[in-house]
């Protein structure tokens, strides 16, 4: 079973692979209905032209390069212009992938010059190639792919900004018409938040929220979890049942969570003389999901258990606890692999009718 950090790193990758694929195959159809079928030369330089041979560079091309541009991307690049604005990542890495497309447009064409049945030595292929590089043609097609790449990576950017898979969702229409599902969630709230703000200075404390939540990425990837909203210093993570019940990932999120703050303990002393503290609710609910808005558009959850979620992260304070759950959420996890709890009892949440029975998770 591959790790949750790397199918997302993988559903990532593969829309720069099909982007690329788009772009080589509509290249090589209008070069062919460009050139017709009966052209065994390119005319600008002279160079042998094959269909099928190009076909099958592009195809293999496409893929090559998009593959590897989104690995470049998702695991290296993207961390070193984290804290750039748009434009700037954008300007850069086009800088850096338009030299990496060069050279491995040279590559491939040196690659389909040794495909043809008239070149048989490095002479020949590289002089074929230093005419086509002193083309027009090669400088088109370089802006050709330079087009290619920049929308690869704006999508990519973009698909960062709204959040993972809400992109997808969007183009998909996968909530156009809302839908009622069940789903689990995680509320969890910086303790002490306001005293904080107030020793730190609004500016400091907007720092200290930065690593905070940067802090939580990997611990939400790896339990497979959605980040749904930012409030403040409240985060707000979702999972299907089924992520969510897999190896108690839920709840494991919040025990990876503390760690990764707990690890860090020193830098965030040194930077801010504090180290941050938290609580969690857990719920589980229908919920009705889909998009709303006009001028700004947004995928939401409407539903009860989004109050009772936040009304059990309140009770975290009466209780001393680090977590409380459910009893609805509970049993679903009990069917799989047993957490360690305290039970809490029955109680009435503020603004509810109906009592609901509450555990302290043992961490």
């Amino acid at each position: 079973m591959l790790h949750p950090r790397h199918i997302r790193y993988l559903k990532q990758i593969v829309p720069f692979t099909i982007i690329w694929l788009v772009f080589g195959l509509l290249f090589v159809i209008v070069e062919y209905g460009i050139l017709g079928p009966n052209s065994t030369r390119y005319p600008s330089t002279g160079n042998r032209y094959n269909f099928e041979d190009g076909f099958l560079v592009a195809i293999i091309g496409s893929l090559l390069i998009g593959t590897l541009q989104g690995w470049i991307e998702v695991v290296w690049l993207r961390r070193m212009f984290d804290r750039s604005p748009l434009w700037k990542k954008i300007v850069l890495k086009t800088i850096f992938y338009v030299g990496f497309t060069i050279t491995f447009i040279l590559l491939i064409s040196l690659s389909s010059s040794f495909l043809s049945e008239e070149v048989n030595s490095w002479e020949i292929a590289i002089a074929d190639l230093k005419i086509f590089v002193d083309s027009f043609a090669f400088w088109s097609v370089i802006l050709y792919v330079t087009v290619a790449l920049n929308l690869a990576l704006f999508f990519s950017e973009i698909n960062q900004y709204v959040g993972d898979g809400v992109l997808y969702n969007f183009l998909f229409g996968r909530y156009h018409r809302p839908r009622t599902e069940i789903r689990i969630f995680m509320f969890l709230d910086m303790k002490s938040s306001t005293s904080i703000a107030e020793k730190l200075g609004h500016a400091k404390y907007f720092e200290l929220l930065k690593d905070y939540y940067a802090d939580m990425t990997n611990p939400i990837l790896e339990t497979a979890g959605e980040i749904y909203q930012y409030v403040g210093d409240e985060i707000v993570v979702s999972w299907s049942v089924r992520e969510g019940v897999k190896a108690n990932n839920c709840i494991r999120c919040f025990e990876k969570i503390s760690r990764s703050i707990s690890k860090k303990k020193e830098r965030y002393m040194a930077n801010y003389g504090l180290v941050p503290e938290f609580k969690a609710g857990y719920h589980i609910g229908e919920v009705t999901t889909g998009e709303i808005g006009i001028i700004k558009k947004d995928i939401i959850y409407t539903g009860d258990v989004l109050n009772t979620t936040a009304r059990i992260q309140d009770e975290c304070n009466t209780y001393n606890a680090s977590a409380l759950i459910s009893g609805a959420l509970l049993k679903e996890l009990q069917k799989e692999d047993p957490i360690a709890i305290t039970e809490i009892g029955k109680l009435t949440l503020r603004g509810k009718k109906e009592a609901i029975r509450l555990h302290s998770v043992v961490l």
